[in-house]
């Protein structure tokens, strides 16, 4: 799925010069009396100048906080960066010595590219990657609802999304009364959204710095920091044959900074095939056309890496599958009174326990094309059934059929493409997962996994101490060089 997430800076510039600016008018606007003597006057007008003078003290403080607080964040230039992606510099220090001495890893995602599509249409920079490392040929299991966000935010987590906190693309937090939603820059932007220590979190933590060319979370604070270096997603740009190459520039330019700023971590994020396997479909032409191109740029990437003569990683992966869709739209408000449920796409959000119960009665055997659950009844399997902003009634598609609460008031089909389901029910669902580098052994075949169990063995790569996740290092430590002892030279 196209995401659109901004960065709302300025906006929180603005307000705060709004409430300077009200602090001054306080400060200013004294109701004076009708009479007072001369010596009244003086002691006014010395007042008045002193808070004046305050004022202007107190603005030009702020000012110089906020100049601070943006010097930290600017867009830096460094050596053959690539100007049409703009790199924001986080001033977290240099890299310690022992992270100096750790090796590298950029993590690379392709949207949408479905487990099999490598195999299927000769992707041969993917396949030659799988030949000189590590690969899964029945393909990697996403988390459910397999997702753009909640999958990306739990690759770099190790978290189920009901642990992260994105249980979807779009939800409704109660406790809040808000909303996320992955077009909202401000939601996108807000690090309290998100549960979990990602990857460059727990990097910056460390002492080693990292850079995120796109990824799902990236421009919030989470865990008390920001990667180092971090681009602003902008989904009227970032398909561009220019931006997708500059991506690769710019890993290349970071990765060729001295050896104390130099990022560890790099994570770089491609939109497609998702996009076209929605359009499309996941079988059509133009879909195909848009893996092979990815698989290009993941060429372009290997190569450039291969020149650096660094000891780095390199890791592919996918967010999740697609499946041709069957059938037009299925509404639940025509099986369901929904007044006074808040919704977000197919999820519901009932305010009163007897609403919530007489809902999931009315849709309980309403199709064969889902299956409704309360909330805490959802199949273990699945792990989602804790978190509020899942909803309560739950309901799962039992194939590739389109869902959603509400119509809108502008009818559309269903894209020819779609995904979110089960990833234990519809093998389309399953995602991509390639790697090789000094650490991996060659030639390594991998049964499928959960996706939360790459977090653990990302980290180990670097050098990093992680903390208890959903994921185990011990699901993919025959992939290591060192079978992920921590004690091997």
């Amino acid at each position: 799925m196209r995401n659109v997430y901004h960065n709302s800076r300025a906006s929180r510039t603005r307000d705060a010069g709004a409430r300077g600016a009200s602090r001054t008018q306080i400060l200013t606007f004294i109701p004076r009396p009708r009479t007072f003597t001369p010596c009244v006057k003086l002691v006014r007008g010395v007042f008045s100048m002193r808070f004046r003078a305050l004022g202007r003290v107190a603005l030009a403080s702020l000012a110089l906080a906020l100049g601070l607080v943006l010097a930290a964040q600017q867009p830096a230039a460094f050596s053959g960066q690539n100007p049409a992606l703009p790199v924001i510099h986080t001033d977290n220090g240099p890299n310690s010595p022992h992270a100096q001495s750790q090796h590298y890893v950029v993590l690379v995602s392709l949207d949408g590219f479905r487990w099999d599509y490598a195999k299927r249409d000769g992707a041969r920079s993917l396949l030659a990657l799988a030949k000189q490392g590590v690969w899964a040929p029945e393909g990697m299991l996403p988390s459910y609802p397999s997702l753009t966000f909640p999958n990306h935010f739990t690759i770099v987590t190790g978290l189920y999304p009901e642990h992260h906190g994105l249980v979807a693309n779009s939800f409704y937090d109660q406790t809040r009364q808000a909303r996320y939603a992955i077009a909202d820059s401000q939601a996108v932007t807000d690090g309290t959204w998100y549960n979990g220590i990602p990857l460059w979190s727990l990097a910056e933590s460390q002492g080693m710095r990292s850079a995120c060319l796109f990824w799902p979370g990236s421009e919030a604070k989470i865990a008390g920091f920001r990667p180092t270096w971090y681009a602003q997603f902008d989904s009227k740009t970032e398909a561009t044959d220019a931006v997708e190459q500059a991506r690769i520039d710019n890993a290349l330019a970071l990765l060729r900074l001295p050896e104390a700023d130099r990022p560890h971590f790099i994570t770089i994020y491609y939109s497609e095939p998702d996009h076209e396997g929605h359009e499309f479909g996941p079988d059509a032409p133009e879909t195909r056309a848009a893996e092979l191109k990815m698989d290009g740029l993941v060429g372009k990437l290997k190569a450039g890496l291969d020149k650096t003569g660094l000891p780095i990683d390199l890791v592919v992966v996918s967010d999740h599958g697609m499946a041709k869709v069957e059938g037009g739209w299925i509404t639940l408000d025509q099986f369901a009174d929904l007044t006074g449920f808040e919704t977000a796409g197919a999820l519901l959000y009932g305010k009163t326990e007897e609403d919530r119960a007489r809902v999931y009665n009315q849709l309980k055997k309403a199709s064969w094309q889902f299956v409704a659950y309360r909330r805490k009844d959802v199949p273990a399997g699945l792990n989602y059934n804790q978190n509020p902003r899942e909803g309560d009634p739950v309901v799962i598609a039992t194939g590739p059929y389109a869902i959603r609460a509400h119509a809108p008031s502008e009818a559309r089909p269903p894209t020819l493409g779609m995904h979110g389901f089960d990833p234990q029910e519809l093998p389309q669902m399953k995602a991509s997962f390639f790697a090789a580098g000094p650490d991996l052994v060659a030639g390594k075949t991998v049964a499928p996994f959960e996706n939360v169990n790459l977090y653990p063995w990302l980290a180990h790569m670097l050098g990093l101490q992680f903390p208890k996740t959903d994921g185990s290092l011990n699901v993919l430590a025959g992939t290591l060089r060192d079978n992920g002892d921590a004690t091997a030279p």
